[in-house]
């Protein structure tokens, strides 16, 4: 059996996935497919790590040293063609704390800043919470595929725009930006000196005939507007040993960031996602290969099943990421409806697509990095619900 196919249960483990079914779908008959964390078991390389350093039996304060510079700088390099200086580095519990830190070190109260929705829900509460102004720039869905309005982007930016939060790859709608779109958005953030602020957490989730381009690597003007999150937790399922890291070339804004991280305490990051970090970069590229070809199996399987099964719901396929976006706006059921619907009907524990902004309604996200036997059983829970219905 591929270690991908293996079912592990997760119950009575903390899980934010499994554990608090009950409480939020109000029946623990659900199955939950959504919160962006793996049903997967991390490499073996990093358990072996864990546990190496966990046999120790102390730990105090750990620093992030050059050894683990040169681990980060290295996948890059190898993974994304990015050649970086270790200098660039600072270090964070993860990408929505660091979202939090730039926007409070970087922009000032009501300045706008700019998202393009639907997006990742934290992207609303990091701009509200620090009374900035959300400015949206609704992306396009064409022909099932979603598109950048770049008229509307520049005229977005013209209103004094001070930052741009790029989702890249794209959650929830999958899009792995292309070397155009990302320069033509670079070029016009520069013309209007607007700063970026990169999620690139996804960036390792990329299927075959696509391929994740950082968008401070195009150029070295734009690397000095770029500020960029990045993390091995979605990779390699490590989510809850919190880890992350912020690749910022402007040497200004990184005396700014790890400031503001020093006013709210931070100062270093837990011992064992340091050596969860090196472990993966250094040991996990066959593992990650394999999961890739895992979960375009999964995309394929989810795609076909479904639309030879019925059109009332039509699958975004995604170019990256193993969160996919669902079209159900053909099922004829309000908002509500439609949560209801999947929640008490199909008994299947999605993300609402509302929560992603106004743009997500009538849509839902679906998690598909779990063994082929989980997906298969959620699948058929929505398709044997639609049934029903009609």
């Amino acid at each position: 059996m591929s270690r991908f196919n293996q079912v592990i249960d997760r119950m009575n483990t903390r899980s934010v996935k499994w554990d608090l079914t009950e409480s939020l779908f109000k029946n623990d008959q659900v199955l939950p497919m959504w919160v962006a964390d793996m049903d997967f078991q991390t490499p073996k390389a990093v358990t072996d790590a864990i546990a190496e350093r966990a046999a120790h039996g102390i730990f105090g304060y750990t620093i992030t040293d050059e050894k683990i510079h040169q681990s980060i700088q290295n996948w890059l390099s190898t993974q994304h063609d990015w050649d970086i200086d270790t200098k660039w580095l600072s270090f964070s519990p993860g990408v929505v704390p660091s979202l939090h830190t730039m926007i409070e070190a970087l922009t000032d109260k009501e300045d706008p800043i700019l998202i393009q929705t639907p997006v990742y829900p934290p992207f609303y509460d990091v701009i509200k919470k620090h009374e900035r102004t959300i400015v949206k720039n609704p992306l396009q869905q064409q022909d099932g595929k979603y598109e950048i309005d770049f008229n509307d982007f520049e005229e977005k930016l013209k209103q004094g725009v001070k930052a741009f939060i790029l989702c890249n790859p794209h959650n929830p709608v999958g899009r792995v930006w292309t070397k155009e779109e990302l320069q033509k958005m670079a070029d016009l953030c520069l013309k209007h000196d607007v700063l970026i602020f990169s999620d690139e957490i996804h960036a390792d989730l990329v299927f075959p005939g696509h391929k994740h381009i950082p968008i401070a690597s195009l150029s070295d003007d734009i690397a000095e507007a770029t500020i960029t999150c990045l993390s091995p937790t979605k990779t390699f399922n490590l989510a809850g040993l919190q880890v992350s890291y912020i690749v910022t070339p402007n040497a200004g804004y990184r005396k700014k960031i790890n400031d503001q991280f020093g006013l709210q305490g931070i100062k270093m990051l837990n011992t064992l996602g340091i050596t969860a970090l090196e472990a993966a970069y250094d040991h996990g590229d066959e593992w990650l290969e394999e999961l890739i070809g895992v979960l375009d199996d999964h995309k394929k399987y989810l795609i076909d099943t479904i639309h030879s099964h019925t059109d009332k719901v039509q699958v975004v396929e995604p170019e990256g990421t193993y969160l996919v976006w669902l079209d159900c706006r053909g099922l004829g059921l309000s908002h509500e409806e439609l949560k209801t619907f999947m929640q008490e009907k199909a008994k299947v524990g999605l993300n609402d697509g509302a929560s992603f902004g106004e743009e997500g309604e009538g849509f839902m996200r679906i998690n598909i990095a779990c063994p082929r036997p989980i997906l298969e059983d959620g699948v058929h829970r929505i398709l044997e619900a639609i049934d029903s219905k009609e």
